[in-house]
C-alpha cells in the first residue's frame, strides 16, 4: 500500500546505517497514492527479496488460502467445497444479490454462528455501481441492519442519510480532528477508518462516532468526509482485514473485474469468505489479468544507482 510520498518520508526518517524490512504482497492492488513502490523494488532485482510461494501444512486446510493461491496463479477458485471457510451462494439474477447478502448477515449466518457474527462481517465489492455495488448495498443493508426506529435520530447531508447506529467510514485523511480514548486526547482520523455513529445532536450540530475505542466529535460541516460502510469497495479495503468477508460477484466495468481485485478481496478475510452472485464471474475475473500501468522511474533510478 505504501506510495511514493510515504516511502520518501519513511526513508528520510531512518537513521543512516539503519535497515528497512518491507513485508507485503506485490500481487494486490497498487497504492491509492502515486507510485508502485513495492512492485518496483522487487522488479529492480537490486533489493534482496524472499518470496513465500509454498502453502504449508497448517494452511492447506484453509480454502481461503488455497483459493487465493489459485486465483494468483490464474486458476479459478473452487466454489463447491463443503465444510470449509470459503462458500459460494449462486444468484444468476443480479437483482437478488442485495437481498441475499442482507439475509446472510441478518439471519442465515447468525443462526449458524451466533448473533455476534454480524459485527464481524464486512461486505467488499469491486464497484460503487450496479446491484452488487456500494451504493445499492449500503442502502439495502442500512434498512435491514439499522432500520429507522421511533427514537433513532437521523441526519441528511449532501444526499446521504446518516442514522444513529450506522457503520460509517472516513474517506479522507483528517490530521486535525481530535479524538479521545480513556482520557487521552489525540489527533487524526484517516482514510479507511471505520466507526459507528453513537449519537446525533442537532442542537450542537455534531455527530459522535466511535472508532474502536476512540471517540470523535464531528461537526456537521465535516460530514462530507463520511460515507456508509456496510459495504465498501475493494480499493477502500486495502491494508485491512476482517473475520468474515462477503464479496458480490456480478457484471461491472471490465477494468474492475480483474484478477488482482478478486485476489485482494478474498485475502481481506481471516476466517470466512462468501461469494454471492453469478457462477461465471469469478472465472472471468481470474482470466482478466489486466494490471493498472503506472509510469514510474523508481525501478530505473534504483538500477542506475546500483550500476
Amino acid at each position: 500500500m505504501i506510495d511514493l510520498s510515504l516511502m520518501d518520508a519513511l526513508v528520510r526518517a531512518v537513521r543512516r546505517g539503519g535497515r528497512i524490512i518491507l513485508i507485503g504482497d506485490s500481487d494486490q492492488l497498487p497504492s491509492v497514492g502515486a507510485g508502485n513502490v513495492f512492485f518496483d523494488l522487487i522488479e529492480s532485482e537490486k533489493i534482496k527479496t524472499v518470496k513465500l510461494s509454498e502453502i504449508f501444512r497448517q494452511a492447506k486446510e484453509s480454502m481461503i488460502i488455497n483459493n487465493a493461491h489459485r486465483i494468483n496463479t490464474g486458476e479459478p477458485p473452487v466454489l463447491n467445497s463443503t465444510d470449509s471457510d470459503f462458500f459460494f451462494v449462486r444468484r444468476e439474477d443480479e437483482r437478488e444479490i442485495p437481498q441475499t447478502i442482507a439475509s446472510l448477515i441478518t439471519t442465515r449466518l447468525p443462526r449458524v454462528y451466533g448473533k455476534d457474527i454480524k459485527d464481524k462481517i464486512q461486505v467488499i465489492t469491486p464497484s460503487k455501481k450496479g446491484y452488487g455495488g456500494v451504493e445499492v448495498l449500503n442502502l439495502e443493508l442500512q434498512s435491514k441492519l439499522n432500520p429507522k426506529l421511533k427514537f433513532t435520530k437521523e441526519k441528511s447531508y449532501a444526499g446521504k442519510l446518516f442514522r444513529e447506529g450506522d457503520r460509517v467510514m472516513q474517506t479522507t485523511n483528517n490530521y486535525e480532528i481530535e479524538w479521545e480514548k480513556d482520557g487521552y486526547v489525540g489527533n487524526g482520523v484517516f482514510n479507511g477508518d471505520i466507526g459507528v455513529i453513537d449519537s446525533i445532536n442537532d442542537t450542537a450540530e455534531e455527530m459522535i462516532i466511535r472508532f474502536d475505542d476512540r471517540v470523535v466529535h464531528y461537526s456537521f460541516d465535516l460530514l462530507d468526509e463520511l460515507e456508509l460502510a456496510y459495504a465498501i469497495t475493494v480499493h477502500k479495503s486495502q491494508g485491512s482485514e476482517y473475520p468474515v468477508v462477503i464479496v458480490p460477484v456480478y457484471s461491472c466495468p471490465k477494468m474492475l473485474m480483474t484478477r488482482n481485485i478478486l485476489y485482494t478481496a478474498v485475502t481481506r478475510a481471516r476466517r470466512m469468505v462468501i461469494l454471492v452472485g453469478k457462477a461465471d464471474i469469478p472465472t472471468k475475473m481470474v482470466q482478466n489479468n489486466r494490471l493498472i500501468l503506472r509510469y514510474t522511474t523508481l525501478k530505473y533510478r534504483i538500477c542506475t544507482y546500483y550500476d
